[in-house]
Protein backbone atom coordinates (compact mmCIF):
# COMPACT_ATOMS: atom_id res chain seq x y z
CA UNK A 1 0.00 0.00 0.00
CA UNK A 2 1.51 3.30 -0.96
CA UNK A 3 1.71 5.92 2.22
CA UNK A 4 -0.32 9.07 1.54
CA UNK A 5 2.14 12.01 2.10
CA UNK A 6 2.14 15.49 2.33
CA UNK A 7 -1.39 16.70 2.84
CA UNK A 8 -2.08 20.18 0.97
CA UNK A 9 -4.85 20.47 3.51
CA UNK A 10 -2.69 20.32 6.89
CA UNK A 11 1.33 20.97 5.15
CA UNK A 12 1.93 24.92 4.09
CA UNK A 13 2.87 25.19 0.36
CA UNK A 14 0.50 28.33 -0.66
CA UNK A 15 3.07 31.52 -0.54
CA UNK A 16 0.77 34.64 1.53
CA UNK A 17 1.73 38.22 0.91
CA UNK A 18 3.49 39.39 3.95
CA UNK A 19 3.13 35.78 5.88
CA UNK A 20 5.03 32.76 3.72
CA UNK A 21 4.16 29.31 2.66
CA UNK A 22 0.68 28.15 4.60
CA UNK A 23 -1.46 25.32 4.36
CA UNK A 24 -5.49 25.27 2.62
CA UNK A 25 -6.65 25.08 5.85
CA UNK A 26 -5.27 27.85 7.01
CA UNK A 27 -6.14 30.08 3.76
CA UNK A 28 -9.86 29.32 5.33
CA UNK A 29 -9.21 29.79 9.25
CA UNK A 30 -7.04 32.77 8.96
CA UNK A 31 -9.00 35.89 8.26
CA UNK A 32 -6.65 38.36 7.98
CA UNK A 33 -4.18 36.68 5.29
CA UNK A 34 -4.12 39.62 2.60
CA UNK A 35 -3.24 38.39 -1.14
CA UNK A 36 -1.56 35.18 -2.61
CA UNK A 37 2.14 35.62 -2.81
CA UNK A 38 4.47 34.00 -5.57
CA UNK A 39 4.34 35.35 -8.94
CA UNK A 40 1.86 36.21 -11.30
CA UNK A 41 1.38 32.84 -13.22
CA UNK A 42 1.40 31.20 -9.88
CA UNK A 43 -1.22 33.73 -8.40
CA UNK A 44 -3.35 32.88 -10.75
CA UNK A 45 -2.95 29.39 -10.43
CA UNK A 46 -3.85 29.48 -6.98
CA UNK A 47 -6.83 31.66 -7.50
CA UNK A 48 -8.02 29.01 -9.68
CA UNK A 49 -7.54 26.60 -7.79
CA UNK A 50 -9.25 28.11 -4.73
CA UNK A 51 -12.26 29.50 -6.42
CA UNK A 52 -12.50 25.59 -7.76
CA UNK A 53 -13.08 24.41 -4.20
CA UNK A 54 -15.26 27.27 -2.86
CA UNK A 55 -17.26 26.71 -6.22
CA UNK A 56 -17.36 22.84 -5.34
CA UNK A 57 -18.04 23.59 -1.45
CA UNK A 58 -20.62 26.29 -1.82
CA UNK A 59 -21.80 27.89 -5.17
CA UNK A 60 -24.76 30.02 -4.50
CA UNK A 61 -28.03 29.88 -6.07
CA UNK A 62 -28.39 33.59 -7.01
CA UNK A 63 -26.42 37.06 -5.90
CA UNK A 64 -28.88 36.94 -3.03
CA UNK A 65 -27.38 33.74 -1.66
CA UNK A 66 -24.31 35.37 -3.15
CA UNK A 67 -25.02 37.76 0.37
CA UNK A 68 -25.93 36.04 3.05
CA UNK A 69 -23.05 33.63 2.22
CA UNK A 70 -21.12 36.24 2.80
CA UNK A 71 -16.78 35.79 3.49
CA UNK A 72 -17.49 33.96 6.46
CA UNK A 73 -20.07 31.47 5.64
CA UNK A 74 -17.74 30.54 2.58
CA UNK A 75 -15.22 29.94 3.95
CA UNK A 76 -16.86 27.80 7.02
CA UNK A 77 -18.57 25.84 3.80
CA UNK A 78 -14.98 25.39 2.20
CA UNK A 79 -13.61 23.42 5.73
CA UNK A 80 -16.28 21.09 5.73
CA UNK A 81 -15.72 20.20 1.90
CA UNK A 82 -11.93 19.75 2.48
CA UNK A 83 -12.71 17.62 5.54
CA UNK A 84 -15.30 15.51 3.35
CA UNK A 85 -12.40 15.14 0.67
CA UNK A 86 -9.20 15.12 2.67
CA UNK A 87 -7.82 11.97 1.11
CA UNK A 88 -7.79 13.17 -2.13
CA UNK A 89 -5.39 16.01 -1.26
CA UNK A 90 -1.88 14.29 -0.96
CA UNK A 91 0.80 15.54 -2.87
CA UNK A 92 1.97 11.37 -2.95
CA UNK A 93 0.11 7.99 -2.35
CA UNK A 94 -2.71 6.18 -4.16
CA UNK A 95 -4.32 9.29 -5.39
CA UNK A 96 -1.39 11.96 -5.83
CA UNK A 97 -3.57 15.28 -6.03
CA UNK A 98 -3.66 16.13 -9.82
CA UNK A 99 -1.33 13.52 -11.12
CA UNK A 100 -1.74 10.36 -13.66
CA UNK A 101 0.36 7.33 -12.18
CA UNK A 102 -0.71 5.35 -14.97
CA UNK A 103 1.77 7.08 -17.06
CA UNK A 104 3.98 5.58 -15.41
CA UNK A 105 2.93 2.16 -17.46
CA UNK A 106 3.13 4.29 -20.70
CA UNK A 107 6.33 5.00 -20.16
CA UNK A 108 8.34 1.62 -18.91
CA UNK A 109 6.13 0.12 -22.35
CA UNK A 110 8.16 3.10 -24.66
CA UNK A 111 11.05 2.50 -22.61
CA UNK A 112 11.19 -1.44 -23.54
CA UNK A 113 10.61 -0.76 -26.85
CA UNK A 114 12.90 1.99 -27.56
CA UNK A 115 15.85 -1.04 -25.69
CA UNK A 116 14.56 -3.70 -28.25
CA UNK A 117 15.09 -1.22 -31.10
CA UNK A 118 18.59 -0.76 -29.58
CA UNK A 119 21.47 -2.26 -31.78
CA UNK A 120 24.35 -1.34 -28.97
CA UNK A 121 25.07 -0.98 -25.56
CA UNK A 122 24.88 2.98 -25.77
CA UNK A 123 22.01 2.60 -27.45
CA UNK A 124 20.24 0.74 -24.44
CA UNK A 125 21.49 2.95 -21.90
CA UNK A 126 20.07 5.99 -23.75
CA UNK A 127 16.83 4.27 -24.19
CA UNK A 128 17.07 3.57 -20.36
CA UNK A 129 17.63 6.92 -19.65
CA UNK A 130 14.76 8.16 -21.46
CA UNK A 131 12.52 6.67 -19.14
CA UNK A 132 13.73 8.83 -16.42
CA UNK A 133 11.78 11.66 -15.05
CA UNK A 134 12.37 15.01 -16.01
CA UNK A 135 13.89 17.86 -14.46
CA UNK A 136 11.73 20.49 -13.41
CA UNK A 137 14.45 23.19 -14.14
CA UNK A 138 14.20 26.57 -12.00
CA UNK A 139 10.48 25.59 -11.01
CA UNK A 140 9.22 28.96 -11.11
CA UNK A 141 7.95 28.67 -14.81
CA UNK A 142 4.77 26.80 -15.20
CA UNK A 143 6.94 24.12 -18.09
CA UNK A 144 10.10 22.44 -17.76
CA UNK A 145 13.39 23.44 -18.89
CA UNK A 146 13.78 22.45 -22.83
CA UNK A 147 17.35 20.78 -23.78
CA UNK A 148 18.87 23.34 -25.21
CA UNK A 149 17.48 25.72 -22.80
CA UNK A 150 19.92 29.19 -22.11
CA UNK A 151 21.10 30.29 -18.64
CA UNK A 152 20.78 33.94 -18.43
CA UNK A 153 20.99 34.26 -15.13
CA UNK A 154 21.90 32.04 -11.81
CA UNK A 155 17.65 31.88 -11.42
CA UNK A 156 17.08 29.73 -13.82
CA UNK A 157 19.64 26.98 -12.78
CA UNK A 158 18.17 23.42 -12.40
CA UNK A 159 17.69 23.29 -8.64
CA UNK A 160 15.37 20.91 -6.59
CA UNK A 161 12.51 21.65 -5.51
CA UNK A 162 10.50 21.21 -2.34
CA UNK A 163 7.63 19.22 -1.87
CA UNK A 164 5.62 22.48 -1.52
CA UNK A 165 7.36 23.88 -4.59
CA UNK A 166 6.19 20.73 -6.43
CA UNK A 167 2.37 21.07 -5.75
CA UNK A 168 3.03 25.08 -6.65
CA UNK A 169 4.26 24.00 -10.07
CA UNK A 170 1.60 21.02 -10.44
CA UNK A 171 -1.55 23.43 -10.02
CA UNK A 172 0.65 26.07 -12.24
CA UNK A 173 1.33 23.55 -15.17
CA UNK A 174 -2.88 22.56 -15.11
CA UNK A 175 -4.16 25.82 -16.63
CA UNK A 176 -0.87 27.43 -17.85
CA UNK A 177 1.90 25.30 -18.90
CA UNK A 178 3.79 26.38 -22.30
CA UNK A 179 3.36 24.50 -25.63
CA UNK A 180 5.95 22.86 -27.25
CA UNK A 181 8.26 19.83 -27.50
CA UNK A 182 8.94 18.82 -23.63
CA UNK A 183 6.19 16.67 -22.60
CA UNK A 184 6.99 13.16 -23.47
CA UNK A 185 6.69 11.57 -26.86
CA UNK A 186 6.99 8.59 -29.07
CA UNK A 187 4.39 6.36 -27.03
CA UNK A 188 0.65 6.10 -27.63
CA UNK A 189 -1.29 7.69 -24.94
CA UNK A 190 -4.02 7.29 -22.75
CA UNK A 191 -6.72 7.33 -25.73
CA UNK A 192 -5.27 5.09 -28.19
CA UNK A 193 -3.26 7.85 -29.96
CA UNK A 194 0.06 8.10 -31.16
CA UNK A 195 2.32 10.54 -30.33
CA UNK A 196 5.14 11.20 -32.87
CA UNK A 197 9.11 11.27 -31.92
CA UNK A 198 8.69 15.23 -32.48
CA UNK A 199 5.61 15.77 -30.85
CA UNK A 200 4.40 19.12 -29.75
CA UNK A 201 1.78 19.67 -27.29
CA UNK A 202 -0.81 22.81 -27.37
CA UNK A 203 -0.79 25.19 -24.58
CA UNK A 204 -2.65 25.48 -21.86
CA UNK A 205 -5.77 27.20 -22.19
CA UNK A 206 -5.57 30.06 -19.44
CA UNK A 207 -2.18 31.24 -21.07
CA UNK A 208 -3.11 30.77 -24.68
CA UNK A 209 -1.66 29.59 -27.55
CA UNK A 210 -0.29 32.92 -28.75
CA UNK A 211 1.78 35.59 -26.52
CA UNK A 212 -0.19 35.23 -23.15
CA UNK A 213 -3.82 35.80 -22.37
CA UNK A 214 -4.12 38.78 -19.81
CA UNK A 215 -6.59 37.61 -16.59
CA UNK A 216 -8.58 40.17 -14.15
CA UNK A 217 -10.19 39.26 -10.80
CA UNK A 218 -11.68 41.74 -8.00
CA UNK A 219 -9.92 42.13 -4.85
CA UNK A 220 -10.92 42.48 -1.39
CA UNK A 221 -10.01 43.65 1.82
CA UNK A 222 -8.14 40.30 2.69
CA UNK A 223 -7.83 37.05 0.51
CA UNK A 224 -11.11 35.45 2.12
CA UNK A 225 -13.21 38.41 0.77
CA UNK A 226 -11.21 37.88 -2.56
CA UNK A 227 -12.37 34.71 -2.86
CA UNK A 228 -16.17 35.50 -2.05
CA UNK A 229 -16.29 38.37 -4.81
CA UNK A 230 -15.02 36.49 -7.33
CA UNK A 231 -17.79 33.40 -6.51
CA UNK A 232 -19.51 32.65 -9.90
CA UNK A 233 -23.70 32.05 -8.94
CA UNK A 234 -25.59 29.01 -10.23
CA UNK A 235 -27.52 31.61 -12.31
CA UNK A 236 -24.54 33.59 -13.81
CA UNK A 237 -23.09 29.96 -14.79
CA UNK A 238 -26.06 28.57 -15.89
CA UNK A 239 -26.77 31.79 -17.96
CA UNK A 240 -23.26 31.59 -19.91
CA UNK A 241 -23.45 29.91 -23.09
CA UNK A 242 -19.95 28.75 -23.08
CA UNK A 243 -20.36 25.81 -20.39
CA UNK A 244 -22.71 23.31 -19.78
CA UNK A 245 -22.88 23.55 -15.91
CA UNK A 246 -20.51 24.01 -13.19
CA UNK A 247 -18.67 20.72 -13.34
CA UNK A 248 -17.10 18.10 -10.93
CA UNK A 249 -13.22 19.31 -9.77
CA UNK A 250 -10.99 16.36 -11.35
CA UNK A 251 -10.01 15.25 -7.77
CA UNK A 252 -13.29 14.42 -6.82
CA UNK A 253 -13.42 12.29 -10.33
CA UNK A 254 -10.40 11.95 -12.14
CA UNK A 255 -10.61 11.64 -16.38
CA UNK A 256 -8.78 8.36 -17.27
CA UNK A 257 -7.95 9.14 -20.64
CA UNK A 258 -7.58 12.78 -22.40
CA UNK A 259 -11.27 12.03 -24.06
CA UNK A 260 -13.06 10.42 -21.83
CA UNK A 261 -16.20 11.59 -20.94
CA UNK A 262 -15.13 12.68 -17.35
CA UNK A 263 -12.69 14.71 -19.35
CA UNK A 264 -15.17 15.82 -21.43
CA UNK A 265 -17.29 17.17 -19.04
CA UNK A 266 -14.45 19.58 -17.78
CA UNK A 267 -13.41 20.30 -20.83
CA UNK A 268 -17.18 21.60 -21.36
CA UNK A 269 -17.65 23.01 -18.01
CA UNK A 270 -16.68 26.17 -15.59
CA UNK A 271 -14.94 23.81 -13.24
CA UNK A 272 -12.61 23.05 -16.80
CA UNK A 273 -11.33 26.39 -16.70
CA UNK A 274 -10.55 26.83 -13.15
CA UNK A 275 -8.71 23.38 -12.88
CA UNK A 276 -7.84 22.16 -16.82
CA UNK A 277 -5.76 19.41 -16.43
CA UNK A 278 -3.87 20.27 -19.75
CA UNK A 279 -1.00 18.14 -18.76
CA UNK A 280 -0.99 14.45 -17.54
CA UNK A 281 1.76 14.18 -14.99
CA UNK A 282 3.15 12.08 -12.06
CA UNK A 283 5.67 12.98 -9.80
CA UNK A 284 8.52 10.16 -9.20
CA UNK A 285 11.98 10.62 -7.55
CA UNK A 286 13.34 14.11 -7.95
CA UNK A 287 11.38 14.73 -10.98
CA UNK A 288 8.31 14.78 -13.19
CA UNK A 289 6.74 12.06 -15.97
CA UNK A 290 4.66 15.04 -17.71
CA UNK A 291 2.28 14.77 -20.67
CA UNK A 292 0.41 15.94 -22.94
CA UNK A 293 -3.56 15.91 -21.24
CA UNK A 294 -7.28 17.30 -21.86
CA UNK A 295 -6.86 19.64 -25.40
CA UNK A 296 -8.59 23.10 -25.34
CA UNK A 297 -9.96 25.75 -28.01
CA UNK A 298 -8.25 28.53 -28.28
CA UNK A 299 -10.21 31.69 -27.94
CA UNK A 300 -10.86 32.37 -31.65
CA UNK A 301 -12.33 28.64 -31.59
CA UNK A 302 -14.83 29.48 -28.30
CA UNK A 303 -12.51 28.92 -25.21
CA UNK A 304 -13.43 31.73 -22.60
CA UNK A 305 -12.95 32.37 -19.17
CA UNK A 306 -14.66 34.28 -16.99
CA UNK A 307 -10.95 36.39 -16.16
CA UNK A 308 -9.91 36.96 -19.54
CA UNK A 309 -11.32 40.13 -21.27
CA UNK A 310 -12.98 39.58 -24.88
CA UNK A 311 -14.39 42.26 -27.14
CA UNK A 312 -16.89 40.21 -29.62
CA UNK A 313 -17.64 43.43 -31.75
CA UNK A 314 -14.59 43.23 -33.52
CA UNK A 315 -13.88 39.82 -34.71
CA UNK A 316 -13.48 38.45 -31.05
CA UNK A 317 -10.39 40.66 -29.84
CA UNK A 318 -8.67 39.65 -26.80
CA UNK A 319 -6.67 42.04 -24.61
CA UNK A 320 -3.19 39.98 -24.59
CA UNK A 321 -0.01 40.75 -22.28
CA UNK A 322 2.05 43.52 -22.81
CA UNK A 323 4.93 44.55 -20.74
CA UNK A 324 5.08 48.03 -22.18
CA UNK A 325 1.83 48.92 -21.46
CA UNK A 326 1.57 47.69 -18.16
CA UNK A 327 -2.34 46.21 -16.57
CA UNK A 328 -3.31 49.19 -15.38
CA UNK A 329 -3.59 51.15 -18.49
CA UNK A 330 -6.59 48.69 -19.17
CA UNK A 331 -8.33 49.80 -16.48
CA UNK A 332 -11.29 51.72 -18.64
CA UNK A 333 -11.42 48.48 -20.90
CA UNK A 334 -12.47 46.03 -17.83
CA UNK A 335 -15.02 48.76 -16.27
CA UNK A 336 -16.46 49.16 -19.84
CA UNK A 337 -19.66 47.41 -18.46
CA UNK A 338 -20.28 50.86 -16.62
CA UNK A 339 -20.68 53.01 -20.01
CA UNK A 340 -20.70 50.50 -22.40
CA UNK A 341 -20.29 52.68 -25.27
CA UNK A 342 -16.97 54.04 -23.92
CA UNK A 343 -14.22 51.51 -24.38
CA UNK A 344 -15.42 49.19 -27.31
CA UNK A 345 -17.48 46.72 -26.08
CA UNK A 346 -15.10 45.23 -23.92
CA UNK A 347 -16.23 42.51 -21.42
CA UNK A 348 -14.10 40.50 -18.60
CA UNK A 349 -17.31 38.54 -16.35
CA UNK A 350 -15.12 38.18 -13.73
CA UNK A 351 -15.03 41.99 -13.53
CA UNK A 352 -18.62 42.61 -14.82
CA UNK A 353 -20.28 39.74 -12.67
CA UNK A 354 -18.93 41.17 -9.13
CA UNK A 355 -17.98 44.75 -9.68
CA UNK A 356 -21.78 45.75 -9.27
CA UNK A 357 -23.01 43.56 -6.75
CA UNK A 358 -19.94 44.51 -4.49
CA UNK A 359 -20.57 48.01 -4.90
CA UNK A 360 -23.97 47.02 -4.06
CA UNK A 361 -23.36 45.43 -0.33
CA UNK A 362 -20.58 48.11 -0.13
CA UNK A 363 -17.45 46.13 0.00
CA UNK A 364 -14.48 47.42 -0.50
CA UNK A 365 -12.79 46.62 -4.16
CA UNK A 366 -10.00 46.64 -6.06
CA UNK A 367 -8.59 44.76 -9.71
CA UNK A 368 -5.69 42.60 -9.85
CA UNK A 369 -4.81 41.78 -13.24
CA UNK A 370 -1.59 39.84 -14.66
CA UNK A 371 0.18 37.09 -16.39
CA UNK A 372 2.98 35.97 -18.31
CA UNK A 373 3.94 36.88 -21.82
CA UNK A 374 5.25 34.26 -24.13
CA UNK A 375 6.75 33.96 -27.50
CA UNK A 376 6.31 31.21 -29.81
CA UNK A 377 8.51 29.84 -32.62
CA UNK A 378 7.52 26.53 -34.78
CA UNK A 379 4.99 25.27 -32.13
CA UNK A 380 7.66 26.08 -28.95
CA UNK A 381 6.38 28.76 -26.46
CA UNK A 382 9.16 29.96 -24.61
CA UNK A 383 9.94 33.12 -22.54
CA UNK A 384 13.06 35.07 -24.22
CA UNK A 385 14.29 38.56 -24.53
CA UNK A 386 11.15 41.51 -22.66
CA UNK A 387 8.89 38.65 -21.78
CA UNK A 388 8.20 38.67 -18.71
CA UNK A 389 5.59 37.67 -15.67
CA UNK A 390 3.23 41.07 -15.58
CA UNK A 391 0.96 42.39 -12.80
CA UNK A 392 -1.06 45.22 -11.41
CA UNK A 393 -3.53 46.20 -9.09
CA UNK A 394 -5.80 48.99 -8.50
CA UNK A 395 -7.88 50.09 -5.77
CA UNK A 396 -11.23 51.27 -6.95
CA UNK A 397 -12.75 54.37 -4.69
CA UNK A 398 -15.58 53.55 -2.16
CA UNK A 399 -19.16 54.67 -3.53
CA UNK A 400 -19.27 57.28 -0.99
CA UNK A 401 -16.66 58.97 -2.50
CA UNK A 402 -17.93 59.29 -6.01
CA UNK A 403 -21.23 58.74 -8.19
CA UNK A 404 -19.99 55.80 -10.64
CA UNK A 405 -20.84 56.71 -14.01
CA UNK A 406 -19.16 60.12 -13.50
CA UNK A 407 -16.11 58.60 -12.21
CA UNK A 408 -15.59 56.37 -15.05
CA UNK A 409 -16.24 59.10 -17.51
CA UNK A 410 -13.57 61.39 -15.87
CA UNK A 411 -11.07 59.05 -15.75
CA UNK A 412 -11.56 57.87 -19.00
CA UNK A 413 -11.21 60.97 -20.12
CA UNK A 414 -7.87 61.60 -18.16
CA UNK A 415 -6.40 58.54 -19.96
CA UNK A 416 -7.29 59.59 -23.11
CA UNK A 417 -5.42 62.53 -22.32
CA UNK A 418 -2.23 60.79 -20.82
CA UNK A 419 -2.19 59.37 -24.26
CA UNK A 420 -3.04 61.65 -26.54
CA UNK A 421 -1.26 65.03 -24.82
CA UNK A 422 1.32 63.34 -23.06
CA UNK A 423 2.61 60.02 -24.25
CA UNK A 424 2.13 60.64 -27.90
CA UNK A 425 3.58 64.39 -27.98
CA UNK A 426 6.70 62.86 -26.35
CA UNK A 427 7.05 60.07 -28.58
CA UNK A 428 6.66 62.61 -31.09
CA UNK A 429 9.16 65.24 -29.74
CA UNK A 430 12.18 62.80 -29.21
CA UNK A 431 11.50 61.97 -32.99
CA UNK A 432 12.06 65.26 -34.05
CA UNK A 433 15.24 65.40 -32.02
CA UNK A 434 16.69 63.07 -33.50
CA UNK A 435 15.45 63.66 -37.31
CA UNK A 436 17.01 67.22 -36.88
CA UNK A 437 20.24 65.50 -36.10
CA UNK A 438 19.88 62.80 -38.90
CA UNK A 439 19.37 60.62 -36.64
CA UNK A 440 17.31 57.30 -36.58
CA UNK A 441 14.91 57.75 -33.00
CA UNK A 442 12.43 55.25 -33.70
CA UNK A 443 13.78 53.44 -30.67
CA UNK A 444 14.61 55.87 -28.70
CA UNK A 445 10.84 57.23 -29.36
CA UNK A 446 9.34 54.51 -28.17
CA UNK A 447 12.00 54.22 -25.01
CA UNK A 448 10.66 57.78 -24.01
CA UNK A 449 7.03 57.08 -24.75
CA UNK A 450 7.54 53.80 -22.32
CA UNK A 451 9.26 55.52 -19.74
CA UNK A 452 7.07 58.56 -19.47
CA UNK A 453 3.97 55.51 -18.45
CA UNK A 454 6.49 53.90 -16.70
CA UNK A 455 6.89 57.20 -14.26
CA UNK A 456 3.08 57.74 -14.52
CA UNK A 457 2.46 54.11 -12.72
CA UNK A 458 3.76 55.59 -9.26
CA UNK A 459 0.71 58.59 -9.29
CA UNK A 460 -2.02 56.47 -11.43
CA UNK A 461 -3.70 55.04 -7.89
CA UNK A 462 -3.55 58.89 -6.71
CA UNK A 463 -5.58 59.47 -10.36
CA UNK A 464 -8.46 57.07 -10.40
CA UNK A 465 -8.94 58.47 -6.64
CA UNK A 466 -9.03 62.09 -7.88
CA UNK A 467 -11.38 61.27 -10.27
CA UNK A 468 -13.94 61.05 -8.17
CA UNK A 469 -13.56 64.02 -5.96
CA UNK A 470 -13.65 66.81 -8.65
CA UNK A 471 -11.86 69.01 -11.50
CA UNK A 472 -9.23 70.74 -8.59
CA UNK A 473 -7.92 67.34 -8.09
CA UNK A 474 -7.38 65.59 -11.35
CA UNK A 475 -6.10 69.38 -12.75
CA UNK A 476 -3.51 69.21 -9.93
CA UNK A 477 -1.94 66.28 -10.80
CA UNK A 478 -2.07 67.13 -14.05
CA UNK A 479 1.19 68.84 -13.38
CA UNK A 480 2.66 65.94 -11.68
CA UNK A 481 2.22 63.83 -15.02
CA UNK A 482 3.49 66.85 -17.55
CA UNK A 483 6.43 66.86 -15.77
CA UNK A 484 6.63 63.25 -15.98
CA UNK A 485 6.49 63.50 -19.68
CA UNK A 486 9.36 66.25 -19.66
CA UNK A 487 11.69 64.33 -17.36
CA UNK A 488 11.24 61.38 -19.83
CA UNK A 489 12.51 63.46 -23.18
CA UNK A 490 15.27 65.15 -21.13
CA UNK A 491 16.23 61.91 -20.37
CA UNK A 492 16.36 60.59 -23.74
CA UNK A 493 17.41 63.75 -25.34
CA UNK A 494 20.61 64.95 -24.38
CA UNK A 495 21.52 68.67 -24.61
CA UNK A 496 25.37 68.78 -23.63
CA UNK A 497 27.04 69.84 -27.01
CA UNK A 498 25.86 72.99 -28.79
CA UNK A 499 23.92 71.16 -31.68
CA UNK A 500 22.25 68.91 -29.01
CA UNK A 501 21.58 71.80 -26.81
CA UNK A 502 19.37 73.47 -29.74
CA UNK A 503 17.90 70.44 -31.49
CA UNK A 504 16.72 69.90 -27.38
CA UNK A 505 15.54 73.32 -27.00
CA UNK A 506 13.36 73.54 -31.11
CA UNK A 507 11.64 69.94 -30.22
CA UNK A 508 10.85 70.60 -26.97
CA UNK A 509 7.71 68.84 -25.80
CA UNK A 510 4.40 71.35 -26.10
CA UNK A 511 2.51 70.36 -22.84
CA UNK A 512 0.20 73.61 -22.68
CA UNK A 513 -2.95 72.41 -23.66
CA UNK A 514 -2.89 69.37 -21.41
CA UNK A 515 -2.03 71.66 -18.17
CA UNK A 516 -4.43 74.80 -19.51
CA UNK A 517 -7.15 72.80 -17.94
CA UNK A 518 -8.53 69.16 -16.72
CA UNK A 519 -11.48 69.54 -19.06
CA UNK A 520 -10.96 67.05 -22.31
CA UNK A 521 -11.90 68.61 -25.70
CA UNK A 522 -15.16 67.12 -27.29
CA UNK A 523 -14.02 63.92 -28.95
CA UNK A 524 -14.68 64.13 -33.06
CA UNK A 525 -17.78 62.32 -34.54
Amino acid sequence: MIENRFSLIDAPWIPIADVGRVSLKQIFTEPHYRALGGNPVQKIALMKLLLAIAQAAATPQDDNDWKDLGAVGLAQKCLIYLEKWHDKFYLYGENPFLQMPAVVDLIATRTEKRKAKAKNDSERLKAQESGKPKSFGAGFYPDLPSENNTMLSHTLVERTLSDAEKALFIVSIMNFALGGKRVEADLVNFSGDSYGGLYSAKSAPSLGNYVGYLHSFLTGENLLSTLWLNLLTHEQIQGNKYWQDLGVPPWEIMPKTETCAVAEHLKNSYMGCLVAMSRFAFLKDEGIYYLDGIQYPNHSSGWREPSMTINNQQGIKVLWLNPDKRPWRELTALLSFINATASGGFDCQQINFGFLRARKNNQEIGIWSGGLKVRGNAGDQSVKQDDDFVESHVSIPSNKEMEESRWFDNLTSEMKALDEQLSRIVYGATMSYFKSQKAEGKNQAAMASNLFWQLSERKFQNLVNACGQGEEQTNALRKDFAQFASTAYNTHCANDTARQLNAWAENLPNLSKYLKNGKQPEAKA
